[in-house]
């Protein structure tokens, strides 16, 4: 299994806490670190929509413009701001087997899912 986000994020700190706590071994992938391919971020937008891995409550995209924000509105126009801008991708993403399984934190959602 693959976590991928950033060390200091809130969500990414209590998923990886919850993983420990279960005793789930797990691969940390530091985005901010060793990035992110264009192919990844197109599979996890066709597991999870384009409109879910852009974080559009952080501060990254918050700092865009009105006008900058509106010119992203596609999967392409949002992965290639991606690439550039890791911080904006919501995080923690769990692959198991190469396959994009979750995407942020929820308790229960990773109880059911990794249980």
């Amino acid at each position: 299994m693959t976590v991928y986000g950033i060390p200091n994020c809130n969500t990414v700190k209590k998923s990886l806490d919850w993983l420990k706590a279960h005793k789930i071994d797990f691969e940390f992938h530091d985005f901010k670190k060793k990035g992110i391919s264009e192919e990844k971020l197109s599979q996890w937008c066709k597991v999870f929509g384009w409109e879910t891995v852009l974080n559009r409550k952080g501060l990254t995209w918050k700092k865009l413009t009105k006008e900058e924000q509106v010119g992203i509105d596609s999967e392409e126009k949002a992965i290639q701001y991606l690439i550039h801008n890791t911080s904006a991708i919501k995080r923690p993403v769990i692959e198991k087997d190469g396959h994009a399984i979750l995407i942020s934190f929820d308790d229960n959602t990773y109880a059911e899912t990794l249980g």
